[in-house]
C-alpha cells in the first residue's frame, strides 16, 4: 500500500474523517475508480498486470479502511457511554462507633491489674439482705455506723436494701469456707448522696485476702503497687491516714496527691489530696460471723470507688456527668470498642482523654 495512502488512514481521529478517505480514495471519483479508467488505454498484457495490482490494492485499502473504522467506532461507544453514564453509587452514612463509657474502661483496666496480682473475681447481687449488708460486717441495728450509708430500703420488704457497698460478696465468699482466699467484687452500689464527688449509683471494686499471714504492710505494698500500674506512673504521691471502719481493725483511708487545675484534676505531690479507698484487717467478728476462725486465720480487705479513680486518671471534673447520657460527653471521654486493657500493652490506649 502505498505509504501516503497508509499515513492519512492511520491519522484520522473519527468515523467521518475516515469516511472522507473512503470516498476520497474508494469512491466515483475517488483515486482507486479513475486508474481503473485508464487501464482501458493499455495493451491486453499491461491491462492484466496493472488491474492485478489495482484489484489488490484497493483490497489492502478497503481492509485498512475497515478496521480503522471499526476502531473509531468502538472508541466513539465507549466516549458515548463515558459521558453519559449514571452514578449508581451514594455517599456512605456517617457511621456512630460507639464508645465505652470511662467507668466500664476504668473496670476492665483495675480487674486486669489486680487479676494480675493473682486476685480471682467474685459477684453478688445488687439487692442485698441486711445480715450480708450490715450485721455479717459488725454493724449491728444500733450501731451508729449505719449512718454512715444513706442506705435506699426495699418498699415492703422488711430488711431488704440495695447493697451500699460490696462487701457482701466478701462475706458470701468465707461463708463457703474454702481457704485461703484471694477476690475482688466489682460492682455497682448505691447510696442516697448527690454532689460533685458523690452520686446515688456508682461503682466499687473491694478486696480481700484471708489466709494464716498477710498483714499491714503487705496490703500496703498491694496498693501502691496497684495506684503506680493503674497511673502508669514510676511513682505516685500517697498516704496512709488512720480511720474507722466496723469492718476492719486496724482501718486506714489512702489518699493521692493531686490539684485541680481548668476544670480537671490532675496527679501530683504537695498540692492537695483526695481520698480514694478505704482499707485495713480484716476484723475478728467479719471473720466469726463468716464461720472463719479468727485465732487461725487473719487477712485485710480494701475498696475504692471505680468512677473516682477514673475522674483522677482522665481529668473528669464532676462525677454527675458520668449518669447524664450525653452523647458529646461520651464521645469526648469515651473509649472505641479495640482499646482493651491489659497490663502486657500498657492501659492507656487510642480512646479517652489522657
Amino acid at each position: 500500500m502505498d505509504k501516503e495512502i497508509s499515513d492519512k488512514i492511520l491519522k484520522a481521529v473519527t468515523v467521518q474523517d475516515i469516511e472522507q478517505i473512503r470516498v476520497e480514495i474508494l469512491g466515483k471519483k475517488g483515486f482507486i475508480t479513475e486508474k481503473m479508467k485508464g487501464l482501458g488505454a493499455l495493451s491486453p498484457e499491461e491491462r492484466k498486470l496493472e488491474g492485478q495490482k489495482l484489484n489488490l490494492l484497493k483490497t489492502e485499502i478497503e481492509e485498512a479502511i475497515s478496521s480503522k473504522k471499526q476502531e473509531l467506532e468502538l472508541k466513539a461507544i465507549n466516549e458515548k457511554l463515558e459521558s453519559e453514564k449514571v452514578d449508581i453509587t451514594l455517599p456512605i452514612r456517617q457511621r456512630n462507633v460507639g464508645r465505652i463509657h470511662p467507668v466500664s474502661q476504668t473496670m476492665e483496666e483495675m480487674i486486669s491489674i489486680l487479676g494480675s496480682f493473682g486476685f480471682a473475681l467474685a459477684e453478688g447481687p445488687d439487692i442485698e439482705d441486711d445480715f450480708h449488708n450490715f450485721q455479717a460486717l459488725n454493724i449491728p441495728e444500733s450501731h451508729p455506723a449505719r449512718q454512715m450509708q444513706a442506705t435506699f430500703f426495699i418498699e415492703g420488704e422488711e430488711g431488704v436494701v440495695l447493697r451500699t457497698h460490696t462487701s457482701p460478696v466478701q462475706v458470701r465468699t468465707m461463708e463457703k469456707g474454702e481457704l485461703p482466699i484471694k477476690i475482688i467484687a466489682p460492682g455497682r452500689v448505691y447510696r442516697c448522696d448527690w454532689d460533685m464527688t458523690h452520686t446515688p449509683l456508682f461503682h466499687q471494686i473491694e478486696g480481700l485476702v484471708i489466709d494464716k499471714k498477710t498483714n499491714m504492710g503487705d496490703l500496703k505494698g498491694c496498693l501502691i503497687e496497684f495506684v503506680k500500674k493503674f497511673f502508669e506512673m514510676d511513682e505516685v504521691p500517697v498516704r496512709f491516714r488512720p480511720s474507722f471502719f466496723p469492718f476492719t481493725e486496724p482501718s486506714a483511708e489512702m489518699d493521692i496527691g493531686c490539684s485541680r487545675e481548668n476544670g480537671e484534676f490532675k496527679i501530683e505531690a504537695n498540692k492537695g489530696w483526695m481520698e480514694v479507698l478505704g482499707c485495713g484487717m480484716v476484723h475478728p467478728n467479719v471473720l466469726k460471723n463468716s464461720g472463719i476462725d479468727p485465732e487461725e486465720y487473719q487477712g485485710f480487705a480494701f475498696g475504692f470507688g471505680i468512677d473516682r479513680f477514673a475522674m483522677l486518671k482522665y481529668g473528669i471534673p464532676d462525677l454527675r456527668d458520668f449518669f447524664e447520657g450525653d452523647i458529646r460527653w461520651i464521645k469526648h471521654y469515651g473509649f472505641l470498642p479495640l482499646d482493651v486493657p491489659n497490663v502486657a500493652t500498657g492501659l492507656s490506649l487510642n480512646g479517652g482523654v489522657k
